[in-house]
């Protein structure tokens, strides 16, 4: 597939990270939202499963304190209320205690996590991390079921042949970062399995499930527990 990389990346930037891009007006809209669901955030303490550092430094509503836990790249931080934690989120507890982190939090965080830890058992005990680590959570992941597979920007990349899919994430252009064979690029695509409403209700039951749209159309889903309406 003969493509010139960098207008690739400059095609991807424009949909994704620029200012006034989709994917910027998403990320606002949803702080707006997790603003609406959690009034006194500034004043709890938060636990970032899956994220980084530096994405509480952008964020428009700083809490009490933040620990983020990643499993790769947490980020750095020399700000008391600003703790990275590198770990594995499935097994988040036993991360926090080995790094004398706190084990209790006001609120649990997750973005675009729960697909990408290794199937429905591991998805199964990151949810029970999230139960037992605080009263109320957000957990947000693409939706299964939106046409275009949001870490490769292709059409239903989702629904092809797995090694259909290794074939394509080794070779499309718009993905976030190119893998370096053809071996690391089915890795990454057997790492990512999105799901549906159906299976995001039975991690969470009782959250209220929030569709984030598209033009009228699902493109992620947001379990909230325990925020306000």
């Amino acid at each position: 597939m003969a493509v010139n990389e960098g207008a690739a990346a400059r095609v991807r930037h424009a949909m994704v990270d620029a200012p006034g891009s989709l994917g910027a007006r998403m990320r606002a809209r949803r702080w707006e939202l997790v603003e609406q669901s959690f009034p006194d955030l500034a004043t709890m303490s938060v636990l970032d499963l899956g994220g980084t550092v530096e994405s509480w430094r952008r964020a428009p509503v700083r809490p009490k304190d933040v620990t983020v836990l990643n499993l790769f790249e947490p980020g750095e931080s020399d700000d008391a209320s600003l703790l990275p934690v590198t770990g594995d989120a499935c097994r988040a507890r036993e991360a926090l205690a080995a790094a004398g982190a706190p084990t209790s939090y006001d609120v649990v965080f997750s973005n675009s996590l729960l697909e990408h830890v290794g199937g429905h058992a591991q998805r199964v005990a990151l949810a029970a991390e999230v139960h037992a680590l605080a009263p109320r959570f957000w957990v947000q992941t693409p939706y299964r079921y939106f046409p275009v597979e949001p870490h490769w920007l292709f059409p239903g990349l989702q629904f092809l042949p797995m090694a259909a899919r290794a074939r394509l994430a080794a070779r499309w252009p718009l993905a976030h970062s190119r893998p370096e064979s053809r071996g690391a690029a089915m890795s990454e695509v057997q790492w990512t399995e999105l799901v549906g409403v159906a299976e995001l209700r039975a991690y969470f039951p009782g959250a209220r499930v929030h569709h984030e749209r598209v033009a009228g159309v699902t493109k992620s889903l947001v379990a909230v527990g325990g925020g306000a309406s």
